[in-house]
């Protein structure tokens, strides 16, 4: 078994350029970026968010916008409905704040649509405050990695990462685990051979949770 710092330290080797991939310019395109992403790929977003900022590129003029044509700029990702509500609600919200996405964590998730993923996400990429987002790629390496429990909620997944991780390093961990997550470690047929991590990782044991949840 490998130390925490072992472990980043080898992702570091592997993906020395590991970034948010949610293309933005500024905060606003940011958050709205983020809250997109849910159950969709960045890529996915990537390909819709330049048509969106173009026609309402302020805060103000997404909360103003008819949510037809905000569904129209979004329809090619999932839930396009949903987040069409969603991200007008939440640009409604800026707007009432003179435009400026907050920093705090109490702030950014008293935001409509902005949950504790979306917010740290913000503070950590935007703000560079030292956070540790949990999407689905860095749950699933968490627990892979015996950085949690198989059963462990995202809350408990957070709270072990960061308490095992040194503060100074979550940023930089959170794109590691992501990349590592999207690129390699994927959900479907890892890339397991050669894989410095083998010989200590529950894949097997995390699929037979999840298999055993289903049947329950």
């Amino acid at each position: 078994m490998m130390t925490t710092d072992e472990i980043l330290d080898e992702l570091e080797r592997r993906y020395p350029n590991a970034h948010c991939e949610l293309v933005h310019h500024n905060v606003f395109e940011l958050i709205v970026a983020v809250v997109l992403s849910a159950q969709t790929t960045d890529e996915a977003v990537n390909k819709i968010t330049p048509a969106l900022f173009a026609a309402f590129p302020t805060p103000q003029a997404l909360a103003d916008a008819d949510i037809k044509d905000i569904e129209a700029k979004i329809r090619r990702i999932g839930l396009y409905r949903n987040k069409a509500r969603s991200i007008k609600a939440l640009a409604t919200a800026l707007s009432e704040q003179n435009g400026e996405v907050p920093s705090s964590m109490k702030e950014l998730t008293a935001l409509a649509g902005v949950g504790r993923k979306t917010a740290n996400v913000v503070r950590s990429v935007w703000f560079d405050i030292p956070s540790f987002a949990v999407d689905t790629h860095v749950e699933r390496i968490a627990k892979r990695l015996g950085l949690a429990k198989v059963y462990d909620n995202v809350e408990t997944v957070e709270e072990k990462l960061k308490r095992k991780i040194k503060r100074e390093r979550w940023n930089r961990a959170h794109h590691l685990f992501i990349f590592f997550g999207r690129y390699c470690c994927t959900a479907r047929n890892p890339q397991c051979e050669g894989c410095a991590f083998a010989s200590f990782c529950k894949r097997d044991k995390l699929a037979a949770y999840k298999e055993q949840k289903v049947k329950s």
